[in-house]
């Protein structure tokens, strides 16, 4: 990787800046005497300091953001706040996107990075990871509509829906696992057993747990461990 490339992936400024930097001697890489913008480094091996002070390389970054209402799951809108905003401003360089989407008006757990390949493991049809959301309605839940849930709802479109879990929590809140992402399907499934969705939130995905500690618009990096189950639950 070039190092003014490298310097711009820290967030140390834009490439115009860091090659300022560079040029101004700002710039150390251990071993090399002389260096420059176009200078060839290995990020995980070379030892380079900015100002004096050890780099350290970040390739990929994992947010758990509690969605609130009223934002977009997307990186740029025109009319509405996008999960971006709400991202730690150490990371807003990093090329951020939302891993999967949650309706505007839906909240709870929302994943941003930067990792392609991990975003397509977890939201690909194929990999059937499940998804679980708390749901607040105008009606009670019966046990016809969770036999139905666990058979396959058929959606409006004529769309079966995969099996899915539906288990009354209380008197009109019910917990639901999906394991596919059709548009507004969770609101769907509950229009075809008549019944509407007052408030939805995610609280889970795959092996990742929202925490509950997080309040609406706050955000923080994974945990090891989380990161973990995410890939392996």
């Amino acid at each position: 990787m070039r190092l003014d490339k490298y310097l711009a992936s820290l967030g140390l400024g834009s490439r115009k800046d860091v090659k300022k930097m560079i040029k101004g001697g700002r710039v150390r890489v251990e071993g090399r005497e002389k260096i420059s913008p176009e200078t060839s480094v290995e990020p995980k091996r070379d030892k380079i300091y900015a100002d004096g002070v050890p780099t350290v390389y970040r390739e990929f970054v994992y947010i758990m953001l509690n969605k609130p209402k009223g934002c977009v799951s997307a990186v740029y809108d025109k009319k509405y706040p996008t999960v971006i905003d709400f991202a730690p401003e150490e990371f807003k360089h990093m090329s951020l996107f939302p891993a999967g989407r949650l309706d505007i008006d839906t909240e709870g757990l929302s994943l941003i990075t930067n990792d392609g390949a991990l975003a397509h493991r977890i939201l690909s049809p194929k990999s059937h990871v499940p998804k679980t959301y708390i749901a607040e309605l105008d009606g009670a839940v019966t046990e016809s509509d969770a036999a139905l849930f666990k058979r396959g709802v058929k959606l409006d479109d004529g769309y079966v829906c995969k099996p899915a879990e539906l288990e009354s929590i209380g008197e009109t809140t019910a917990r639901v696992v999906i394991y596919e992402g059709k548009f507004h399907q969770v609101k769907r499934m509950f229009a075809a057993v008549g019944k509407n969705v007052l408030s939805l939130r995610r609280i889970g995905m795959g092996g990742l747990s929202l925490d509950e500690s997080l309040a609406p618009g706050e955000a923080r990096e994974l945990t090891e461990s989380e990161l973990w189950a995410l890939e392996n639950k």
